[in-house]
């Protein structure tokens, strides 16, 4: 058994830092319990007393099975005693099982910030500490700025750690709180401040203002801290913090740490750090980073035809580890780069049984790369790619057929605009016309085809539109405009379309088009009449 690591996720209060982003109380307790469910040591619920919905949270929170539910806060003030300080007393009570407190330990913010002695702080530390402790609650000190100070006055950053460990803190954590030191100084530092504090006490926080946070916090843990902090998907004030969905799978998965270190979180657990990453951005209404490593759509997405031809031979060629094990899976890019393995194996992990010397194969690379000169990409958006494919392969069920359609947008000349749009559709030889109404044409479009589609309203009605990309491929009067849709439906899964014409209506009717059909292909809807009735 390795030595233990302790993870503590800080996304609820550093998190709630970054700008635009304001949790409520219940999304407060979802994220709570898919972190306690993941199997991360702490979750850091925010500071109780600072704001109404920290305190609710405290209050009603019945608190993770497992994890330990942190409560955020200052050391107490100077001049008045622990129990004469209201703001540091509602934090001591909250329902929380740990307490974390930050303290200045740069002798330039003890004066300037806090406006006493350096001693005086000192005794704020002991004593917030001590009280901590007399309640039976896990007590921590975040040494806010650590690294800037250990750098101006080493001596009176160590004697903040020392202090605090001294007076019975379990954790010192070391703050990089500007993040703008680089691994090799963590290391330095962190090498030295274990010759005072042992690293069986000692934490890192670090924020990611040079684009370090990940690389300082593996840094401190090699130089011998055993508690990391960061926030899922980086989340955090200016830059962010150390991204966990980083950090724990390189902790679990890679030499170095894996063989050396155990953490509460489970490798078969793995993949729930995908779960969690998408959980934030839903919450937030962000669109997933699809290039985050580990957890993003393209983390094991192959384009280049040597590439993909190396991969089907052996994966760790180009995957540094396996997809699966982070609840992720290998995607074969089709674009003009690609080459028939690229083509085959993208149909094979689509389902679509083919043999490699079908005629179609040659077709579909070169309808890809025809169709990418006049300004499609279709990397990354496999459904449009399945649905090319199926219709060289002559599989593509034929649900309806475009007759014409229409978009009219009016103006009441008080600013208040309409979006209205009629689709008109064949489907089995039937005319079927509906007038859609939206805030905007391409929600009236939706609207109108969906009205359409009735005979499918089952499996459309579960799907939404989450994400909507316009790119202008060229300039002046003949520019041509790429339209690329994502949609969701019920079950979480997420595809890709695309539409390109120089008329944006038109490319987003086809993005649209093409999204429909791909729900119906997925969900094996049958376009016969009756199998649908």
């Amino acid at each position: 058994m390795g030595e233990r690591l302790y993870i503590f996720d800080t996304t609820l209060r550093d998190g709630q830092q970054t700008a635009g982003v304001d949790f409520a109380v219940a999304d407060k307790v979802l994220i709570s319990d898919a972190l306690d469910a993941l199997g991360v040591d702490y979750v850091e619920g925010g500071y109780p007393g600072a704001n109404p919905t920290d305190t609710t949270f405290f209050e009603s929170y019945t608190g993770p099975k497992n994890a330990a539910l942190t409560a955020f806060g200052m050391t107490k003030r100077a001049g008045r005693s622990a129990d004469n300080d209201p703001g540091f007393q509602q934090v001591l009570n909250s329902g929380a099982t740990a307490v974390c407190l930050v303290a200045k330990s740069w002798d330039y913010h003890v004066d300037v910030a806090l406006g006493i002695t350096n001693d005086e702080n000192l005794a704020c530390i002991a004593e917030s500490v001590e009280a901590i402790c007399a309640i039976d609650k896990e007590a921590m000190i975040d040494c806010e700025h650590f690294f800037d100070g250990y750098k101006a006055n080493p001596d009176y950053a160590l004697s903040c750690a020392k202090t605090a460990y001294e007076a019975g803190a379990r954790w010192v954590v070391l703050c990089d709180t500007n993040g703008g030191t680089l691994p090799g100084e963590v290391f330095d530092i962190v090498s030295q401040v274990v010759k005072h504090v042992p690293g069986a006490h000692l934490g890192i926080h670090a924020h990611n203002d040079t684009e370090n946070a990940v690389a300082n916090s593996l840094a401190a843990i090699q130089a011998g801290v055993r508690q990391v902090q960061g926030t899922i998907n980086g989340l955090g004030e200016r830059c962010g913090n150390a991204n966990l969905v980083s950090l724990i799978p390189t902790l679990l998965l890679k030499p170095g740490f894996a063989d050396q270190f155990e953490t509460g979180i489970a490798v078969e657990k793995l993949s729930h750090v995908r779960t969690v990453s998408l959980l934030l951005d839903d919450i937030l209404n962000r669109t997933p980073n699809r290039h985050a490593p580990y957890v993003g759509t393209a983390a094991f997405a192959h384009k280049g035809g040597i590439h993909v031809s190396a991969v089907m031979k052996n994966p760790s060629t180009y995957e540094h580890v396996a997809p699966s094990l982070v609840g992720n899976q290998r995607t074969i890019l089709v674009s003009d780069q690609a080459g028939k393995s690229n083509v085959i194996d993208r149909l094979s992990s689509a389902g679509i049984e083919v043999d490699a010397n079908h005629p179609a194969i040659d077709r579909i690379l070169f309808e890809v790369k025809q169709k990418e000169l006049d300004g499609y990409s279709y990397d990354g958006v496999g459904a449009s790619f399945e649905i090319l494919a199926l219709q060289q392969l002559e599989r593509l069920p034929q649900f309806f057929e475009v007759e014409s359609y229409a978009v009219h947008i009016t103006n009441d000349g008080r600013g208040e605009t309409q979006s209205k749009a009629v689709v008109c559709l064949q489907i089995d030889g039937e005319k079927v016309e509906t007038t859609g109404t939206g805030n905007g044409p391409i929600n009236a479009l939706d609207m109108a085809l969906r009205g359409d589609l009735k005979r499918y309203a089952v499996a459309i009605e579960t799907m939404r539109l989450v994400d909507f990309k316009v790119r202008i491929l060229n300039t002046g009067t003949e520019a041509v405009t790429r339209v690329t849709i994502e949609s969701v439906d019920d079950s979480g899964k997420s595809w890709r379309t695309i539409g390109v014409n120089a008329n944006i209506v038109t490319a987003s009717f086809e993005a649209l088009k093409d999204a429909v059909i791909y729900k119906l292909l997925q969900d094996g809807v049958s376009a016969s009449p009756e199998a649908a009735e």
